[in-house]
């Protein structure tokens, strides 16, 4: 099993086996739209998804909120499956978690024959 890794909205990168917590709140901002959702590791918080825009009661925005924050376990579980090791991501435009490979991630696609390319650099 590879790593599993979870960017941040910042473009940042946690590991996964080091988060301690996953909570959602209303939108810092606003009280009548939107939600936040984090993870905690190390005691630092890193949000994952700020949106501002979902409409709708309290109850609502953070039963949505939980909804993102059961998807991003099943995602999470689903990359831990794999040999390799992958990045989950949140899609904004599509509402979606994704899962793509470190090696898709970085470049280092294998060639035909399954070998990992030389960096020349």
């Amino acid at each position: 099993m590879g790593e599993v890794w979870i960017r941040t909205l910042g473009n940042g990168l946690v590991r996964a086996d080091r988060i301690t917590e996953i909570s959602s709140t209303r939108g810092s901002l606003h009280e009548d739209q939107g939600f936040l959702l984090k993870v905690i590791v190390e005691g630092k918080s890193h949000v994952l998804i700020d949106d501002s825009e979902l409409q709708g009661s309290l109850g609502e925005r953070l039963e949505y909120a939980r909804h993102m924050e059961d998807a991003l376990l099943l995602a999470m579980d689903e990359a831990r499956a794999s040999d390799a090791s992958a990045v989950v991501s949140f899609e904004p435009e599509r509402q979606r978690w994704s899962t793509a490979p470190v090696a898709v991630l970085t470049g280092r696609l294998p060639d035909v024959a399954g070998r990992l390319p030389e960096v020349v650099g």
